[in-house]
């Protein structure tokens, strides 16, 4: 039986008991973690170290793995062999802090977007889960975002206007909007746009909910200006106070969201001090699709 009680937010739930992530899940329990994320979209669970190798067996109960932006630059840090691991830290190979002009910074500044992870391909992200392994003396929080909540909270007629609509997701967007212009034309081309409806439902449970993010650059049959301006429209909407939670990070900490039903960011911290979280990713092509909503 999973334990479960309310995160302090807008949303999401904390595991308090049942769950043991070095011990290998049932089917059960992995179904009602699904249920779980289908209800809530965001689960944390304190207290509870892994290693690489003990992660990367959790989340594969989950699905197939995701290396997301990899495709495009390898961001260091992790052992090479682990590519299915995301870095997300500010330490170089030999464990030392990364120079502030060093491409890991610059990820980690880009990952204080708004953004899901991997939409900017096909089949993108499903689940994600962060794992705390060294936290700076402040900052560093990692803040989610309700898109289900969001699109309830649409006024009509934007609803009206969204919901046949498709937006362009692409992966360098969010670094050229932040005057990084170093990839090469193969690191580009490496993950063709991907699109998406700007409105999605989750077939298992009929909720509807905004698809949106820094990824995404443009809408079909619409100007670039007028499809960001409603992107940005949109974003701003979507992430206003009473739509989020912000995790405040322990060693130990595994947090795991829905990248389908939410939107999540980093946020400040010094980075000349040391801090270490890992991120794993299931790709969404074991699930039932999402469909386009309308």
């Amino acid at each position: 039986m999973i334990a479960t009680k309310p995160l302090d937010g807008a949303f999401g739930v904390e595991i308090t008991g049942g769950i043991d992530v070095l011990a290998p899940l049932d089917p059960a329990q992995v179904q009602e973690i699904d249920r779980l994320m289908d209800e809530h979209s965001l689960i944390v669970i304190r207290n509870q170290p892994m290693d690489v190798d003990q992660q990367l067996a959790w989340t594969r109960q989950f699905g197939p793995l995701d290396i997301g932006f990899k495709k495009v630059i390898s961001k260091g840090g992790a052992p090479q062999k682990y590519d299915e691991v995301g870095d997300i830290s500010n330490l170089s190979t030999d464990g030392t802090v990364a120079k502030r002009t060093d491409k890991r910074i610059l990820n980690n500044v880009a990952n204080q977007l708004w953004h899901s992870d991997s939409s900017f391909q096909m089949p993108a992200a499903k689940y994600s889960m962060l794992h705390s392994v060294q936290n700076p003396s402040w900052g560093g929080e990692t803040e989610f975002a309700d898109m289900k909540a969001a699109y309830d909270a649409l006024p009509d007629r934007m609803k009206s206007f969204v919901d046949d609509k498709v937006a362009e997701h692409f992966a360098v967007h969010s670094r050229f909007l932040l005057g990084d212009d170093s990839y090469t034309p193969e690191q580009v081309a490496a993950i063709p746009p991907a699109h998406w409806p700007i409105v999605r439902e989750n077939p298992r449970t009929g909720r509807r909910h905004l698809f949106i993010g820094v990824h995404a650059r443009s809408i079909e049959g619409l100007t670039v200006p007028e499809g960001r301006m409603i992107l940005l429209d949109l974003l701003e909407h979507a992430t206003q106070p009473q739509f989020r939670y912000l995790h405040h990070w322990q060693v130990g900490d595994t947090v795991i969201w829905d990248n389908r039903a939410t939107l999540h960011r980093g946020r400040h911290y010094d980075f000349d001090e040391p801090r270490e979280l890992r991120r794993t990713t299931t790709l969404d092509d074991q699930a039932p699709e999402l469909k386009r909503a309308g």
